[in-house]
């Protein structure tokens, strides 16, 4: 692979992941909001600042996972599956996001309720 390639393709996969990055902390910040308000006002009693640097904690953590679908998506970018793949890397976004929305669901319950 070219110089050329890799950064046409780190370009172009730029420009597809971060606009959907909004919509993949949005999801995953509901349902934080969600649990939180389904333990309230018990759930309240958690807000410290300890807890508030740990779910910041949680949330980079979460953006840095988002940023393995770059590795996956320049791989593709390069291989001789180019076109078909960029028809089909949304599938990949949505796969991501439910399966991120899965383990942030596991650890608000962990969060907020913390006897179930």
């Amino acid at each position: 692979m070219e110089r050329a390639d890799l950064r046409e393709y780190a370009t172009d996969a730029i420009k597809f992941w971060e606009p959907w990055r909004l919509l993949y902390n949005l999801a995953l910040a509901a349902i934080v909001i969600i649990y939180f308000a389904l333990g309230y006002p018990l759930s309240k009693a958690a807000l410290t600042v300890d807890f508030l640097l740990g779910l910041f904690l949680l949330a980079v953590i979460a953006n840095v996972a988002y940023c393995a679908a770059y590795i996956a998506d320049i791989f593709a970018q390069a291989s001789g599956f180019r076109e078909v793949w960029r028809r089909y890397r949304k599938l990949l976004f949505v796969i991501g996001t439910l399966f991120a929305a899965i383990i942030t669901r596991f650890v608000a319950m962990g969060m907020f309720h913390p006897g179930n």
